[in-house]
């Protein structure tokens, strides 16, 4: 990126859209430790139903970030997978998660402020 700034066409930008899902970040950091099942993946992250964590999934599949395994198994059995490029993501959502343990308060409190200021 160096001195580049976050124009339309810029590149950079690409991280930024595929991070900017709701659940995306979350999916991609459970899947951290290696393969999990749908479910296993639900219980890990919490919160999430299973058809927003299916399409995700899809989504991350779709932008090559996870790969979907299916066993040729009675029940069948699916795993997914991060990829090198989502793994190689981990480390800018690593580096999310320390800003946020040094300044989710502060973002907290201004949205605080701004509602009382608003009148909401």
């Amino acid at each position: 990126m160096g001195d580049r700034e976050f124009t339309a066409d810029c590149q950079t930008r690409l991280a930024l859209d595929l991070l900017s899902g709701t659940w995306t970040g979350v999916v991609l950091w459970a899947l951290r430790d290696g393969p999990l099942r749908p479910g296993e993946l639900r219980a890990r992250i919490g919160g999430i139903s299973h058809k927003v964590l299916t399409g995700t999934l899809r989504r991350l599949e779709h932008d090559g970030l996870v790969t979907r395994r299916r066993y040729a198994e009675a029940p069948p059995r699916v795993e997914y997978a991060l990829t090198a490029p989502g793994r190689g993501l981990l480390v800018p959502l690593s580096a999310l998660g320390r800003w946020t343990e040094r300044y989710a308060d502060d973002v907290l409190d201004a949205r605080d402020l701004a509602a009382e200021v608003s009148g909401r």
